[in-house]
């Protein structure tokens, strides 16, 4: 609802659960309850997961950038601190490219290698064959075909076209005049 459709009810109801939000991460941490394995989840960690299921985080920002929710902001900025509450500034500065930048480094190392693998293939397959095409579809000599002259004919077109030769491949016939027509 928009503030100007809330009734005092809605705006309380609103207040109660962000300090109910703020209370529940504002638990301290207990290491002796929690005895899990190093890589384990904490308590506050699977807090911050349930919230984020919840959709909470996006209410979360949504508060705090929304410009008529400024009533709300002093509670976020509270909420918000105490989700940090356990890490450091260099924690969460290196947790962005800890490992994920090392993996990000390595598969753009695998890509590179990759991609120059590729054009050398490329140029390779560049080299063995000719840069243009070749109109030049051979020429050929058929024996027991005589052309002008005792000399057999000389064929230039390519061997797919050779059913249909004729002596007049090539020439223009010649026009008639209409009134010379038979």
């Amino acid at each position: 609802q928009d503030w100007e459709q809330r009734q005092e009810e809605d705006t309380l109801l609103i207040e109660r659960i962000l300090l109910l939000v703020r209370n529940v991460l504002h638990v301290p941490p207990d290491p002796t309850e929690e005895q899990g394995v190093d890589g384990d989840a904490s308590v506050h960690d699977r807090v911050l997961w349930a919230l984020h299921i919840s959709g909470m985080d996006d209410l979360l920002k949504f508060l705090a950038s929304a410009q008529v929710e400024q009533q709300w902001a002093l509670h976020v900025l509270e909420i918000i601190s105490l989700m940090f509450r356990d890490q450091s500034p260099e924690e969460l500065a290196a947790l962005g490219q800890g490992t994920a930048g090392a993996e990000h480094g390595e598969d753009t190392r695998e890509l590179e290698t990759l991609r120059q693998r590729e054009l050398a293939e490329k140029r390779a397959r560049a080299l063995q064959r000719p840069s243009r095409h070749s109109r030049f579809g051979g020429s050929y000599v058929l024996q027991g075909l005589k052309s002008i002259g005792d000399r057999d004919v000389v064929f230039h077109k390519g061997l797919h076209n050779l059913k249909s030769y004729t002596h007049d491949l090539g020439k223009e016939p010649q026009r008639v005049p209409r009134h010379r027509q038979a």
